[in-house]
């Protein structure tokens, strides 16, 4: 495909309406998967989640589960949020190409990223994550099954704890058929051992949770937001992606996962920055006004959260 052809395929693919919404029911009935995977530029896909948090009817499948056909083999980004839809991306990947899959990246220790890795253990396939990432999910892995196996109910079944069989610190470097892949840890973002998948012949970053757009973003109680805005500043913006392919939501261009994503973590630091030098306190500081970025998903589920772990965090910066 031509230079000419690409740009005008993924312009168009950019131009589409956003059918990620809580609003909209699942997309692909036929599989447990939300969305059926979608090719965002040659051989590079992407079964986009809902933007919602994970329920029963979207099987838990709320971020995105991507992978790359290389010509001599298949790597997969993300194992998926259980055995069923592991099994189920392995369905579409077996629909897509006869190439074997031959790598797994964990773009951290979540359980949407981690809990189907006991399926591609069983297929053979080698499982990658950043070391802090495995870490966290020897931690808390079992909590994040527990809490999938009560909201998922028999979707569930199957799904087990497996934790990377290997591991790195700073960079994974895989050259596999026509594509060098680089896994890059940059830096604290979202939550321990964030990687992004770096393809530079492509100038494409499947950015993981470094990066959200259609989605608001959430703050964890050990995302440290100014350490994240320098991951993001340094490392991240040097990359010089022309494309990105978020953890959640559709693929996009860096000025829009700029935009929400640094955009916002700038604005809600301003606003408690504010509120802590008029002297405010905690319990008012959750309703800081983040009215510009009400239209996002999850909104109302994070946006006072956000604020509270914000203050927390700046109270003592």
């Amino acid at each position: 495909m031509t230079t000419r052809a690409l740009t005008a395929v993924t312009l168009a693919l950019l131009a589409l309406p956003v059918f990620a919404s809580e609003d909209i029911a699942d997309q692909y009935p036929g599989s447990v998967l939300y969305s059926k995977p979608v090719e965002f530029i040659p051989h590079v896909f992407s079964a986009i989640g809902a933007t919602a948090p994970p329920t029963y009817e979207n099987a838990g499948h709320n971020n995105n589960l991507s992978f790359i056909v290389t010509g001599d083999g298949v790597v997969v980004i993300n194992s998926g949020g259980s055995y069923q839809l592991a099994e189920a991306l392995h369905h579409e990947i077996k629909a897509t190409t006869d190439q074997p899959v031959k790598l797994v990246f964990n773009e951290n220790g979540q359980g949407h990223a981690m809990l189907g890795n006991t399926y591609w253990a069983e297929q053979g396939v080698k499982i990658i994550a950043q070391t802090d990432a495995a870490e966290a999910f020897e931690d808390e892995g079992p909590g994040s099954l527990r809490a999938a196996q009560a909201r998922l109910k028999e979707r569930a079944d199957g799904t087990e704890l497996t934790p990377p069989t290997e591991t790195f610190d700073d960079e994974y470097t895989v050259d596999m058929g026509d594509f060098h892949i680089e896994a890059l840890h940059l830096g604290p973002s979202h939550s321990p051992g964030d990687i992004v998948i770096w393809l530079p012949e492509q100038s494409l970053v499947i950015a993981g949770d470094m990066a959200f757009h259609e989605r608001m973003l959430p703050i964890f109680t050990d995302t440290l937001t100014d350490e994240w805005l320098e991951t993001w500043d340094g490392p991240f913006e040097a990359l010089g992606a022309t494309y990105v392919i978020p953890g959640h939501g559709h693929p996009t261009n860096m000025a829009q996962v700029r935009r929400y994503t640094k955009g916002y973590l700038e604005y809600l630091r301003g606003k408690i920055r504010d509120h802590l030098d008029a002297g405010g306190s905690l319990a008012d500081a959750y309703y800081v006004d983040q009215s510009p970025y009400a239209h996002l998903d999850t909104f109302e589920e994070l946006a006072t959260k956000n604020a509270g772990r914000v203050f927390e965090q700046m109270e003592f910066e």
